[in-house]
């Protein structure tokens, strides 16, 4: 059986997850959107109560919640929702602002939405994948509408400094977006302490079901809905909600919370012996900053090997990917900005531990990684 290191990829739903979703699969069928009979307000409560739940995961209100179908479509409502409703009212600030190492999804939007009129600053980052201040502040001014920075890197799992940069954007009077999939359930999240306007996340990333989402707006934010035909979540996204996936969403959030603190330690604690064992083997060299850093993230580049030949060898042993789900097997746009050449980032490797990780997938990795040496390097 394989040993699965691809955590950062998607994580298993959380049984417990599961017998909290069953219900709603199987014994209540009632629309929440109805509200004209018992089965209807049932449902529309565990839909609230749900929101709820996300909300206190993430330091916001329950009516900051919109429900989606997963981080992607939150990255897009907050990016072009934006955008769309400053046209609305006739404001002048157009400029985006975001990272080089950003997801797809929020590079994607933002470069549609410049084919569209709203020019955008790409910022490089450090050799460790961090933002570099001093450039974030000379670019801010009275023509920004609004940052797109995530909170945790999904390749090389750095940690943005949220609450500076929130400040800086503040100053300047520009909205942050924070594209918080792979931080929700791992790190501690507070988004109105921190100062975040929208925040996405997704439910496979934390040990819920793939399928749904949400986009947390600060109150007073303008949205323009990107979905429409229907008033359902408050006006911002229109669709029948997913009774059985929301509530798998907040209970998985819930019990990532619950955990966080020990799961963060634990974890931490094998990603460090596996790091410390792959240098060891030679010509491995760390991807982004060791800290600040997802406890759960290591991404290392193996020098000297073809990256096509040791994923094909890896691939007997372990579940591990060379860098994002999403890139369909191209090179990484993330390591390209941190200075890797296009073979170094194939020759990458992403290791992104989770609850079931033990002492054994770590001692299997190692060894899968020698073996794979043995074969490459003369």
């Amino acid at each position: 059986m394989l040993a699965y290191l691809d955590h950062q990829a998607s994580t298993p739903c959380d049984p417990a997850v599961l017998n909290a979703m069953e219900p709603w699969w199987r014994e209540h069928c009632a629309n929440p959107s109805s509200r004209l009979h018992r089965e209807s307000l049932t449902a529309a409560a565990a839909v609230e109560r749900a929101r709820a739940q996300v909300a206190a995961a993430l330091g916001a209100e329950p009516g900051d919640v919109v429900f989606t179908s997963g981080a992607t479509e939150a990255n897009n409502l907050a990016l072009k929702g934006v955008c769309e409703a400053a046209l609305a009212q006739g404001g002048e600030r157009r400029r985006l602002l975001t990272l080089a190492t950003e997801h797809r999804a929020v590079l994607d939007p933002l470069r549609y939405l410049e084919r569209h009129g709203f020019p955008l600053t790409v910022l490089p980052v450090d050799s460790g994948g961090l933002v570099q201040e001093e450039l974030l502040a000379a670019a801010l001014g009275p023509d920004v509408l609004l940052a797109s920075v995530m909170a945790a890197n999904n390749e090389i799992g750095v940690l943005q400094p949220i609450s500076t940069i929130a400040a800086h954007c503040h100053h300047h009077g520009v909205l942050l977006h924070v594209d918080a999939a792979q931080a929700a359930g791992h790190i501690p999240l507070a988004m109105a302490e921190q100062g975040v306007d929208l925040l996405s996340l997704s439910g496979h990333k934390c040990y819920g079901p793939k399928g749904v989402g949400a986009l947390l707006v600060r109150q007073g934010v303008a949205l323009a809905a990107q979905l429409h035909g229907g008033g359902q979540e408050q006006q911002r996204r229109a669709g029948t909600v997913a009774v059985p996936l929301v509530v798998g969403l907040g209970e998985a959030l819930s019990r990532a919370v619950a955990d966080q603190q020990e799961r963060a330690a634990r974890l931490g604690s094998l990603r460090d012996q596996l790091r410390q064992e792959l240098l060891a083997l030679g010509g491995i060299t760390l991807n982004g900053a060791a800290a600040p850093r997802l406890a759960h993230n290591l991404n290392v580049t193996v020098g000297g090997v073809d990256g096509a030949a040791l994923h094909r060898l890896l691939r007997r042993s372990i579940a591990v990917s060379s860098g994002s789900a999403c890139s369909q097997g191209s090179p990484s746009h993330v390591l390209a900005a941190l200075g890797r050449s296009r073979s170094e980032a194939a020759a990458s490797i992403r290791f992104g531990l989770g609850r079931s990780t033990g002492a054994a997938e770590i001692e299997r990795a190692v060894a899968s990684v020698e073996a794979a040496l043995r074969q490459l390097r003369p």
